[in-house]
């Protein structure tokens, strides 16, 4: 599993590069700078590999933004924004500029700009300057942090799942902790990670790049906040391209996200089911099962027999625990890539023999300016429902109901504690606007199901066209393997010909 995908998988949305990104030499530190100067040109260089040696792409060229830390206050404290470009390799087809969202919330611009950026560039024929950031709060931007203890910065336990037997006591506990120390320790810069301070750097970005519009391609909860962009500049979106989208209504923005991924998982299960069925695992040693229906038991009883006997693993302060195992499950579901590992770390946990290896992503804990980042972007945009609002009851439902995900997606988190400066209003996504809208979306999308990516097709009305790729996984254009719909998207970026209603592309 790739390091960018790590914290999309801790919310709901894509794909991240949460702890290692590439280094664009930004020191994100604040200054001031005095009211109505305008933003200076942007200083491009080459973008260097990140510490663990990852290199960018052939001429990534990477740069500093100068943003105000409130843009209420636009003349005071500044902070900084990386930011990344690939520019077009045929001048001569250029269009314009495309803005690349990376999901999350936590996912790097740089480094998808490095993982994406040349099969982008080619499948646009060379129609645009690609172009991305990271936003606040990750990478090379500016950071901060909450202090949270190590213990509380592990994905499991980032992750609200409930003890083996239901309860939810320690989770509250944690997550009370969690809040009072981001309220504490967090300030002004960590309140600032929000979708709507993301949109407004965005659009500071294109006004520096000296573009009248531009197109965006926003996968994950990069889409999300394509979509909120484009709702409030339509003028300035060219081409518009929304990638595996969850529910836009603001009642349901970031809670309703993750709750989705109870059905989003169980929908997306018997596609791992039918792979570690499949006789031809045999050869490999993967083969969990003779038939498809019984892969889900067997994985459900290895968790119920972990929760009360771990499993000593690779890790030695890190046992693999039942929880452990589920969270490993969901990672996987992500995409088909992921099915071997997991159904390789299923048997080694059979084995009492077996000394498991756990995923890189739950080997242990996340920087604490990560794990700050990550909670703080979930709680920021939304008021979510209080402490006392039945948590404990909508877990007990969600078990019952969905036994995979056992819970958690439902579970009490820190932001029920969260504090804010001001009431969170998320922005409500219409069908006022241009007709310049894709939407490419998987039928069994594990983290933003079909269910939710129908409810932002319906809000978007004739804005948008949506074509459905029939096979499971999330983030579909240039990710899944399915030329059909990465041929309509590209087709749409080059010569903005949509289909002329909603479509389906096989598997």
């Amino acid at each position: 599993m790739t390091h960018w995908t790590r914290t999309a998988l801790l919310l709901t949305l894509s794909a991240t590069a949460m702890a290692a990104t590439l280094t664009p030499a930004v020191t994100p530190v604040a200054h001031s700078r005095p009211a109505g100067r305008a933003a200076p040109a942007l200083a491009w260089h080459p973008c260097e590999p990140d510490a663990a040696g990852r290199v960018p792409a052939a001429g990534q060229e990477c740069a500093e933004l100068r943003v105000p830390l409130d843009y209420r206050d636009p003349g005071g404290r500044t902070v900084a924004v990386a930011v990344t470009r690939l520019r077009t390799d045929r001048p001569e087809a250029r269009r314009g500029t495309l803005l690349v969202l990376p999901g999350g919330p936590g996912g790097s611009g740089v480094q998808r700009l490095a993982q994406k950026g040349e099969a982008l560039r080619a499948a646009t024929e060379g129609a645009y300057d690609l172009v991305s950031l990271d936003p606040r709060g990750v990478g090379g931007s500016v950071r901060a942090n909450c202090g949270l203890p190590e213990a509380g910065r592990h994905l499991v336990t980032l992750r609200s799942w409930p003890a083996p037997d239901g309860s939810t006591a320690a989770n509250a506990d944690r997550s009370r902790r969690t809040a009072e120390l981001c309220a504490r320790n967090g300030g002004p810069v960590l309140r600032s990670f929000t979708t709507a301070n993301e949109v407004r750097d965005l659009d500071r970005l294109r006004g520096v790049l000296g573009e009248r519009k531009v197109s965006v391609w926003g996968s994950s909860y990069g889409s999300y906040v394509g979509a909120v962009y484009a709702q409030l500049h339509p003028g300035r979106v060219d081409r518009l391209v929304l990638d595996s989208t969850g529910d836009p209504d603001p009642g349901r923005v970031a809670h309703g996200w993750l709750a989705s991924m109870a059905p989003g998982a169980a929908e997306r299960f018997p596609d791992f089911a039918a792979w570690a069925a499949d006789p031809a695992r045999e050869a490999e040693g993967l083969r969990l099962a003779r038939r498809p229906a019984d892969v889900r038991p067997l994985v459900l009883a290895l968790a119920r027999e972990l929760d009360s006997r771990p499993r000593a693993s690779d890790v030695p302060s890190t046992p693999l625990t039942g929880n452990l195992l589920r969270q490993a499950l969901q990672n996987a579901l992500y995409s088909d890539a992921a099915f071997a590992p997991l159904a390789r770390l299923v048997k080694t946990a059979q084995d009492p023999q077996g000394r498991p290896a756990l995923p890189p992503e739950l080997a242990g804990p996340l920087p604490d300016a990560d794990a700050s980042m990550t909670v703080a972007a979930v709680c920021n945009d939304v008021r979510w429902p209080g402490p006392d609002s039945g948590y404990a009851r909508r877990v007990a439902a969600d078990r019952a109901r969905y036994p995979l995900t056992a819970g958690m997606p439902v579970n009490i988190s820190p932001c029920a504690f969260w504090t804010y400066d001001e009431e969170p209003r998320p922005t409500r996504i219409s069908d006022d606007g241009p007709s310049n809208v894709l939407m490419i979306q998987s039928l069994r999308d594990p983290f933003t199901p079909y269910a939710g990516a129908l409810k932002m097709r319906a809000a978007l009305g004739e804005r948008a066209r949506m074509v459905t790729v029939e096979r499971g996984g999330h983030g579909m254009y240039l990710g899944n393997g399915n030329a059909c719909g990465d041929r309509v998207v590209s087709d749409f970026l080059v010569t903005g010909e949509r289909p002329a209603r909603d479509t389906h592309c096989p598997d």
